[in-house]
């Protein structure tokens, strides 16, 4: 069931449980896509194209990552909204806990591509798509003897995997990551946190009709509040 932020005639802003597939391909043949709820909700049949080719979705998340998407009504409004990502209009923020005590804040600026082995994966690799991440410390914590790292992270690019490929690649790997992060750490993880711990947190960008410049915000998950309630800030030496 879509949980919806904010509707009008031209778009609609909803917040993306966890778990859930953004867009219908073959491999999704045996679950419900965000994709599949939209046509739904909208009244586009599937033997249609629907807006944009895709019931109106503008951009992505990945499965794992629970957050704010915005999806167009019309085909204007698709075209505005895409528009606005090619053209970096779009503030995208999210939150993220990461292994190991990050600087306060700093930019990652590095190369991704797909990884040649693995088809799932992308990594940074020279000749990679130009990819540019933007974080700020919210704060450090501390588990026992592992120290980590809550982000305040902003994506000036929108390749992906981007976030959780850079924040590896400064050896910061997001907590619970099933994609970037040996098994055993992988199973360590879990314990903490039951998935990846990324979160679209808000969402800023002008109204395809009106122009206004709207900011829309999306709640950390109750999964992700109490695995961040568990840690503690580092005691002072």
């Amino acid at each position: 069931m879509l949980e919806l932020i904010f509707e009008d005639q031209d778009l609609l802003v909803l917040a993306k449980p966890a778990g859930q597939t953004v867009n219908r391909a073959e491999t999704t043949a045996n679950e419900i896509t965000l994709q599949d709820e939209l046509e739904k909700y909208l009244g586009i049949k599937k033997s249609e194209e629907g807006i944009g080719g895709r019931a109106g979705i503008v951009h992505r998340l990945d499965k794992e990552t629970s957050g704010i998407l915005v999806v167009a009504k019309t085909q204007e409004a698709f075209e505005k909204l895409q528009a606005q990502f090619k053209e970096r209009t779009v503030d995208k923020e999210y939150l993220a806990l990461v292994h190991g005590k990050t600087d306060p804040e700093g930019e990652v600026r590095a190369p991704i591509d797909r990884h040649p082995k693995f088809r799932r994966r992308f990594e940074v690799v020279e000749g990679g798509r130009e990819s540019t991440t933007g974080y700020h410390r919210e704060a450090l914590l501390n588990k026992e003897e592992e120290s980590y790292s809550y982000l305040r992270v902003h994506p000036l690019t929108g390749r992906t995997h981007q976030i959780r490929v850079h924040l590896k690649h400064i050896g910061h790997p997001v907590v619970a990551d099933p994609l970037y992060l040996s098994d055993k750490r992988l199973k360590e993880d879990l314990k903490l946190c039951p998935r990846l711990f990324l979160h679209a947190a808000s969402l800023t960008f002008t109204h395809p009709s009106t122009g206004a410049r709207m900011r829309f915000e999306a709640d950390l998950p109750d999964d992700l509040r109490k695995a961040l309630s568990s840690l503690k800030p580092p005691t002072p030496v």
